[in-house]
């Protein structure tokens, strides 16, 4: 059966599941192919602003505000390449992401079970620009974890230096490793917690298993952004 060849605007929130006025904002944003407008200055949209608003949808979920926005408006200036790069590279980020989880959880499993062949942290208490050189981050990295509530280093009493012990080195380097793979900050205290309580690396391999159904939700999403993509192109 042929499609309608006009759609209102609450046919395509319908279809996105969105409102009238957020299709009304993408059009404005340049997400969709350019209307034309009725003699009375009402939009007149059709099936293609439909593929066009359900693939931005699509890649919204899979890519984020940023890559979808800019795929979609290389779409529309009729620059294929740019977009499919684009897509390609969240493919590329996606594989990259999931090489550097394998290597993390290799890596915390090691530094939580005091595994022998984790490299050996430093000895004796350390100052805030000593820690950040060994674990290759900032010190301004280090105070905002502290104020997380992840680390907790001592100071010193004339001072007023903090100084970390060989504890709070390997408490500050799993962290590095989470954030290393996108952990958020805010579920990262709960593991270090029970990583304390227990002393086993239990709550470790439970955090960097939902970081990997996470990876998988995401390349699912990629894969339905890129069917919407392919059935907007065949419908130009």
């Amino acid at each position: 059966m042929d499609e309608p060849p006009r759609l209102r605007p609450i046919d395509l929130a319908r279809a996105a599941g969105i409102s009238t006025q957020q299709v009304r904002n993408h059009a404005d944003e340049g997400l969709l192919p350019p209307t034309e407008r009725t003699e009375s200055g009402y939009r007149v949209f059709t099936p293609r602003h439909r593929r066009a608003l359900l693939t931005f949808r699509a890649l919204y979920a899979a890519c984020g505000s940023d890559v979808s926005r800019r795929i979609m408006h290389a779409l529309n200036d009729d620059d294929l390449p740019t977009a499919l790069a684009l897509l390609d590279s969240s493919h590329a980020e996606l594989h990259h992401q999931r090489l550097a989880l394998d290597e993390t959880a290799k890596a915390l499993t090691a530094i939580a079970d005091r595994d022998t062949g984790a490299p050996a942290p430093p000895t004796g208490d350390l100052r805030i620009g000593e820690v950040a050189a060994h674990l290759g981050v900032r010190t301004s990295t280090l105070r905002v974890w502290e104020q997380a509530g992840l680390l907790d280093p001592a100071r010193e009493r004339v001072t007023g230096h903090r100084l970390y012990t060989p504890t709070d080195v390997r408490l500050a380097r799993i962290v590095r490793l989470l954030r290393q793979v996108h952990y958020p900050l805010p579920d990262i205290g709960p593991i270090l917690r029970e990583l304390g309580r227990t002393g086993d690396s239990g709550s470790l391999r439970v955090a960097l298993d939902r970081r990997a159904h996470d990876l998988d939700r995401r390349s699912r999403a990629l894969l339905t952004a890129a069917a919407h993509l392919h059935d907007h192109l065949d419908h130009p």
